[in-house]
């Protein structure tokens, strides 16, 4: 979600406004997750960098050459949902461990490879150019998508994948313009958005309204709290 040259601007139009148990089915496990096609790693990532935005593959779907986009990994036999943590970097080898929930870019400068995932739990991948329906989220921020192609992306999304959930990552200045463009869609479309909003106070907490939310920037990566459903 945050690319290096886009999180400066971002951070300060953030500041101004605020101045697991279960995996869900978008979340891919890398051993079966494939891109559209094989993604070389970008080759002036920027270690001090870290960007969350928000893609991944939904259960079941095939993308070029048959490769599965997303089965989900499961918490067997899980009794409760709770609240998980996705950690989001344009680096995905910077995040510590290999437990965590992640998310990293499907398309643009800082797309990342299989490689760069390897041995992950679970992978959101995001596409920062609204041409990758079979990615999980859209990164809708200035020098990315924009809230005005949310709908467009939304509904090819859903069309390959009708019972998939389709994930918009925002910030808060420009939410109201992105909602505004999901109400243009069918009904059932707009119940399967998932809102993913940046609100880096430093704190977990989830936004009211919103089903996830992005409150730690950090130097190799940021982490949000997730809601069940997500």
């Amino acid at each position: 979600m945050r690319r290096p040259a886009v999180r400066t601007a971002g951070k300060a139009a953030h500041a101004a406004q605020a101045a697991r148990a279960q995996a869900p089915a978008h979340l891919a496990t890398p051993k079966t997750a494939g891109h559209a096609a094989a993604r070389a790693a970008a080759p002036n990532r920027k270690a001090a960098a870290s960007h969350a935005a928000p893609a991944a593959r939904h259960s079941g779907s095939r993308g070029k050459g048959g490769v599965p986009h997303g089965l989900a990994h499961k918490a067997p036999h899980a009794k409760k949902q709770w609240p998980f943590l996705i950690y989001d970097s344009v680096t995905p080898t910077a995040i510590p461990g290999s437990h965590h929930v992640i998310a990293t870019y499907a398309t643009g400068t800082y797309a990342a490879s299989l490689g760069d995932v390897a041995g992950r739990k679970a992978v959101l991948w995001i596409d920062t150019r609204g041409t990758d329906p079979h990615a999980g989220a859209l990164d809708v921020e200035p020098g990315d998508a924009t809230p005005s192609m949310a709908a467009s992306w939304v509904f090819h999304r859903l069309q390959a994948h009708p019972r998939g959930h389709a994930v918009l990552y925002t910030m808060r200045s420009e939410w109201a313009a992105t909602q505004a463009s999901v109400r243009t869609l069918p009904h059932w479309m707009q119940s399967h958005v998932r809102w993913w909003i940046a609100d880096p106070t430093g704190y977990p907490h989830v936004v009211p309204g919103s089903n996830a939310t992005q409150w730690y920037w950090g130097t190799h990566y940021d982490i949000t709290t997730a809601n069940p459903g997500f």
